[in-house]
């Protein structure tokens, strides 16, 4: 059953397979939501941005060469709304200290090279205080632009850069803002099953590893699924984050998304890492010290009682990833209980192995407590 339930988790993978090409890629951003539609849609909207704030500012606000206005609304059609409107502020904040910068060198510096060397090194030195964020770059840029155009000394074009600045940050916030403003719910789903099938392949190599009556030529296998392991904790920890950054200030934070019951089971997962990491410690050091020290490692009993724990409790985190699955782990306690009680009442392992069992028992206890938990 565990490895069945990990193979149709990883159907979605092969999926993705067969949509690398640019056709592939754009029907499924049409077919599927989901990352490839959401770029798509991002696409258009800063398109669209840039293009209305061209029109806005030649058309209507007859500004000469307002190659700023386009700029900001392509920028500032972020990944998130509160991101779009964090990046108005710092945006327009950089882009307006950078043209003030120029104006005063404009007016102090009679050569045009050292003005622009002037403005660009004391823009990013400005650009680097954190509130601006990673939008500071722009200050020395925006000021280097200014002067190499030879407006720093006209005040109603630096008027117009500010003027223009300001227009297109708002269009690309309220293009972001009011139409189709993205969600990631979806992503939950996806980092969900990630995650779960990759803390339930690492339980079931160490579930192998552990039944192994002699030590392994090296544990390859393991680091590699550790490593993997590690990589989808932190794929599912950006992806939580982006999406409760997502719902701030989002007109479609009511609706429910595709992922959202697949947020509390994310965060259960995500809570496993500490204790699977001590029990990868605690295999890692009884397997490889059965070289040295094989009077350490538990009887080959016990250790078949362990693999059985680990067996189970890979199939309960795939079920947890599995939302609305129930979570049996009635066999769990049952083992536990049993290797707790052989620690206290077996005195024929002696000293060594009980110590060694001990080591493994204690980090899959904490494994089941946090699923207890969920």
């Amino acid at each position: 059953m565990l490895r069945t339930r990990a193979a149709v988790l990883a159907a979605p993978e092969a999926d993705e397979h067969h949509d690398r090409t640019p056709i592939g890629w754009f029907a499924r951003a049409v077919r599927v939501p989901g990352r490839e539609r959401r770029i798509l849609v991002q696409s258009a909207k800063a398109t669209f941005a840039a293009t209305a704030a061209w029109l806005l500012a030649t058309l209507v606000l007859r500004l000469p060469q307002p190659f700023l206005a386009p700029y900001a609304a392509v920028f500032l059609v972020e990944a998130t709304v509160y991101r779009s409107l964090r990046g108005w502020l710092q945006q327009v904040g950089s882009v307006a200290s950078g043209v003030l910068l120029a104006a005063v060198a404009g007016q102090l510096i009679p050569s045009q090279a050292v003005a622009l060397a002037a403005v660009v090194f004391l823009g990013l030195l400005a650009g680097s205080w954190r509130r601006f964020g990673d939008a500071g770059v722009w200050v020395g840029v925006t000021g280097m632009l200014v002067v190499s155009y030879g407006t720093a000394r006209e005040p109603v074009l630096l008027g117009d850069r500010l003027l223009e600045t300001a227009l297109g940050a708002a269009i690309g916030v309220a293009v972001n803002t009011l139409i189709l403003p993205p969600l990631y719910g979806e992503r939950l789903a996806a980092a969900a099953g990630r995650l779960g099938k990759a803390l339930a392949g690492l339980l079931e190599t160490m579930s192998d590893l552990i039944r192994q009556d002699e030590p392994p030529e090296d544990l390859d296998g393991l680091t590699s699924r550790v490593r993997d392991a590690r990589s989808q904790v932190l794929a599912a920890e950006e992806a939580v984050g982006l999406t409760r950054e997502g719902r701030l200030l989002n007109l479609r934070r009511g609706r429910p998304s595709a992922g959202a019951r697949h947020e509390r089971p994310l965060r259960t997962l995500i809570g496993l890492w500490p204790a699977m990491s001590q029990l990868v410690a605690a295999v890692r050091t009884t397997t490889t010290g059965r070289r040295e020290h094989p009077f350490e490692y538990p009887w080959p009993d016990a250790r078949d009682a362990l693999a059985d724990l680990m067996h189970h409790l890979g199939g309960a985190v795939e079920a947890v990833a599995t939302a609305g699955e129930p979570v049996e782990l009635g066999e769990c306690r049952r083992l536990l209980e049993k290797l707790e009680n052989r620690l206290v009442t077996a005195d024929e392992d002696g000293v060594p192995a009980r110590l060694g069992l001990g080591t493994l028992t204690l980090p899959a206890r904490l494994l089941l407590e946090q699923l207890e938990k969920r």
